[in-house]
């Protein structure tokens, strides 16, 4: 899997996702720090890639369908420090090998990742 790591985030989330064996580019390391939204979702969907943001603009299903891109997660975290959105990155991780990224909107709180395909929501609870 491909993943590109927002801007808003610290490079240190493309270096776990590459520490699990991913592929991750950063905005900032690709030249595209300051592009619009959309400009970036058009650039991951071009490159077939998962992004991974704190932006919840990105949830807005009515802008970005989630089956129209490789994969969206989105980071909600009331703490966003470097800890607090690596230790939730690893949350995620743990679920790739049994959740599908394809086509779907991934919310990542604290505690859980509620998983959206299309229209319906699933609920994946892994409290820890």
């Amino acid at each position: 899997m491909k993943f590109k790591i927002d801007e808003n985030l610290h490079s240190d989330a493309a270096d776990l996702l590459k520490q699990h064996g991913y592929d991750a580019r950063t905005v900032v390391d690709q030249g595209l720090r300051g592009h619009s939204d959309t400009d970036i979702a058009r650039i991951c969907r071009q490159e077939s890639r998962i992004i991974v943001t704190l932006d919840l603009d990105f949830s807005d299903i009515r802008v970005y369908p989630p089956a129209d891109y490789e994969g969206i997660i989105v980071l909600r975290l009331n703490d966003q420090s470097r800890a607090s959105v690596l230790q939730a990155l690893e949350r995620a991780i743990a679920l790739f090998d049994t959740e599908s990224l394809a086509g779907r909107l991934w919310i990542v709180d604290g505690h859980q990742a509620r998983i959206r395909v299309g229209a319906r929501r699933a609920h994946v609870d892994r409290r820890k």
